[in-house]
């Protein structure tokens, strides 16, 4: 007999998890996550979940409390005899520290990972890493999601005219080529440097963009500097129009100020990172991921493939969609598939 597939989540991305749940027809497994007065966290799982087949949904962006409640979810759920635990991660927190490009640096990344295989998770499911290797920091399986498909199919639905892909840095270009071929469109480059921490230097443009509506695309918008210099590199070379994509909205500093003032008219983010409780600019629209990672929780439930619901493989929107069509309820086939400043499917 198979076990029991059960949906649990900390605090960083409740709303995420709630969707992914009513995607697979689920009610989130009931626990306790609060903290106590002098601010250390404290977890309960309040329902029984031996035997079951457990995934975790926490993103990981700060505060560091949401990696606390992570790992004290999986060990909670250890003891609690899950049969297997998978570790949902939407956004995958401490990601560009995956390297020593310094003297005397914490490889974060890997050190995260390391902290998530011991606490006892059996299973990773993420999605846009920053960098793909970090799948290979962990001991144990990782499935690696693209958020690719949902970004994909907004656009085409949007009908934009004569698109250019625009990659804001040299580190995006592979998404940013993958992204262009699905438009069937140009691709162009923004060569940068940082003179320090969080702070982009546009130097040139290579590639034709002029009388065209540039794309930027990227796997994630922090301080939103990159992004707008990248969309003013662009307005002055010529573009007539400036579109962002980013999958994850970090959204730190000063960004939300720096997108509203800048010559972007449309910021498309996922939903990985929660922004439920801020006051963001109607120029930002947020696209749901439930349905992607609710297909992969079925899939690896079923011990079926994941691969194919990557933009890679043959047919992989049709299945996902042919899916989807198959287990939707009545009132899930009637919601709308793209919400403007507002989650897509919520």
């Amino acid at each position: 007999m198979s076990a029991e597939l059960k949906i649990l989540s900390g605090n960083s991305n409740r709303p995420l998890a709630q969707r992914i749940a009513e995607h697979l027809d689920r009610k989130l497994t009931k626990c306790t996550v609060t903290q106590f007065s002098d601010g250390e966290v404290f977890v309960k799982i309040d329902e029984n979940v031996r035997g079951s087949d457990l995934f975790i949904v926490q993103s990981t962006n700060s505060p560091a409390e949401n990696l606390m409640e992570l790992l004290m979810l999986i060990d909670a759920a250890r003891r609690a005899s899950a049969k297997r635990i998978t570790a949902v991660i939407p956004y995958f927190g401490y990601a560009r520290a995956d390297r020593k490009d310094q003297p005397r640096v914490s490889i974060t990344a890997r050190l995260v990972a390391d902290m998530i295989t011991l606490a006892g998770a059996d299973r990773v499911l993420t999605m846009d890493l920053h960098a793909s290797q970090i799948q290979g920091f962990f001991q144990i399986p990782s499935d690696h999601l693209y958020s690719a498909i949902v970004f994909n199919d907004y656009f085409l639905q949007l009908g934009v005219k004569d698109p250019v892909v625009v990659s804001p840095d040299v580190g995006s270009i592979k998404m940013a080529r993958a992204f262009a071929k699905t438009l069937s469109c140009g691709l162009a480059i923004v060569d940068k440097r940082r003179p320090n921490p969080n702070q982009a230097e546009v130097l040139n443009i290579i590639g034709s963009i002029e009388g065209k509506t540039a794309i930027l695309r990227d796997d994630m918008v922090d301080t939103g500097g990159t992004l707008t210099e990248a969309a003013k590199a662009v307005v002055q070379g010529g573009a007539n129009k400036v579109y962002a994509c980013c999958t994850h909205p970090v959204l730190s500093g000063k960004s939300l100020e720096r997108i509203e003032q800048s010559p972007i008219e449309r910021l498309c983010v996922a939903d990985t990172i929660d922004l439920s409780t801020r006051t963001v600019p109607s120029k930002i629209n947020i696209i749901s991921t439930a349905h992607l990672f609710a297909d992969a929780i079925a899939r690896i439930a079923h011990e079926q493939s994941v691969s194919a619901l990557f933009p890679g493989e043959p047919d992989a929107v049709e299945d996902s969609q042919q899916r989807r069509e198959d287990e939707a309820t009545p009132k899930q086939k009637s919601r709308a598939t793209v919400g403007t400043n507002a989650p897509h499917g919520a």
